[in-house]
């Protein structure tokens, strides 16, 4: 296998028709690489020329060494790390291209070094990082909650909610709250400053900027990947709203759904309800089949996204690990933060 560094050209002629996230995509990293600090680097994995492995990481330099992120923290990221495309179907050939990619990739970034740090979060599709753990990387299991759509009927698809998630819906709808999608840019600034008041308000620091989530929903939205979808009272006072993401397979609630209430009931089930059927009936690209409702990894949210009976799919934290790794890692979080 030969590894060498891509451009966004080269990866984005490199990338599957599927499995990958929606911040895999080159609209994606090209709004990371401007407002994340460190420098990113795309690597692919190649037989040839034909591309069977890709992995996007952002070097950061700092007195207490080089840290290696695949995402960048408080960009809002929630996964990123490697996608592997074994030509062969077979067991054993996936597990050598991901095997000997995963070697080759570490000594390009030379991870032997006291005095660099690797802390990837990986996607779901990439479901065996046990080559990290063989080159001793620590590799720690995370979940998250996918709605699978592919030939769902809306209407048995909402039978087979919680009763009281069917009731916050039929509710919403009965005193007339009005969910629509709206244009992007317009929409993701309500969105943001909402989130960022509910983080204002518990005294907590929202980390992310408006002129990087503008830039991001702007070059997401021009390829069809970002909608935004807005609750307003009959008489069109926002009440709160969603901006939802879009890789080629799969749906993601990205930023927004904060607490509200009108008239006594919950609005948020029937925003991401209007998000479902809209993924069923019209998706913006049509491979579209899921719906990631995150969330799963805090108790307090699980109790509320576990109603829409969606599946628990995990995914993997893989990090550097030693003593001298607790003391960077430690370092680096003050620095970062």
């Amino acid at each position: 296998m030969r590894v060498e560094q891509l451009d966004l050209n080269a990866w984005g002629d490199a990338l599957p028709s599927s499995g990958f996230e929606v911040f895999h995509t080159p609209a994606a990293l090209s709004v990371l690489d401007e407002h994340a600090s460190g420098q990113l680097r795309l690597y692919g994995g190649f037989k040839g020329e034909q591309p069977i492995a890709l992995l996007p990481v952002v070097l950061r330099q700092q007195s207490v060494g080089t840290a290696m992120l695949s995402p960048p923290p408080a960009m809002g990221v929630p996964r990123l790390g490697p996608v592997i495309m074994s030509p062969s179907p077979k067991r054993r050939k996936q597990e050598r291209v991901n095997r000997e990619f995963t070697k080759e990739v570490l000594e390009e970034l030379e991870i032997d070094s006291s005095l660099s740090l690797l802390r990837m979060v990986c996607n779901t599709a990439y479901d065996d990082p046990r080559p990290y753990v063989w080159n001793d990387l620590s590799v720690e299991p995370f979940f998250t909650y996918t709605l699978q759509l592919d030939g769902a009927n809306p209407d048995d698809l909402l039978s087979s909610f919680s009763k009281s998630l069917r009731r916050e819906i039929r509710d919403a709808k009965d005193i007339d709250v009005v969910v629509e999608r709206v244009p992007p840019l317009e929409g993701a600034r309500l969105v943001y400053e909402d989130a960022k008041s509910r983080y204002e308000e518990q005294d907590e620091q929202y980390r992310l900027s408006w002129p990087y989530v503008r830039d991001l929903v702007g070059a997401l939205a021009d390829e069809r990947r970002c909608r935004v979808y807005l609750a307003r009272t009959p008489d069109g006072e926002y009440l709160s709203g969603i901006t939802a993401l879009y890789s080629n397979d799969m749906a993601y609630f990205w930023q927004g759904g904060t607490r509200a209430t009108y008239d006594g009931t919950s609005i948020n089930s029937l925003l991401h309800w209007r998000i479902i059927e809209d993924i069923i009936d019209d998706p913006p690209i049509d491979s579209v089949h899921a719906y990631d409702l995150m969330g799963a990894n805090t108790e307090r949210l699980c109790r509320y996204k576990a109603k829409f009976g969606a599946e628990l799919v995990p995914y993997y934290l893989v990090e550097s690990t030693g003593r001298s790794m607790d003391v960077a890692k430690r370092a680096y979080s003050l620095i970062s933060h």
